[in-house]
């Protein structure tokens, strides 16, 4: 699990950086609305990537939980992993 974990982890930053400023630090612990200003607009267009990159289907109710990078990886990963 931990190189899935990973790998989904940088994935995600990746797909991070293009919604925020260009010298923000994103770390597991990073908070999607208060660091990264991710407002709702932004965290659809967020989703629709991630559900293209990792061939997933994110269910919106979900994301009620997630604040921070972690707690978005780690549903990212349950959802490709375990949910098949």
């Amino acid at each position: 699990m931990a190189s899935d974990y990973t790998e989904i982890l940088q994935r995600l930053c990746h797909h991070l950086k293009k919604f925020c400023e260009p010298n923000v630090e994103i770390t597991p612990e990073t908070d999607l609305i208060n660091q990264l200003a991710i407002d709702s607009v932004k965290l659809l267009n967020l989703i629709m990537e991630i559900e293209d990159e990792f061939d997933i289907s994110v269910p919106l109710n979900a994301l009620a939980d997630v604040q921070t990078v972690h707690e978005l990886a780690n549903l990212i990963h349950r959802i490709k992993y375990t949910e098949q």
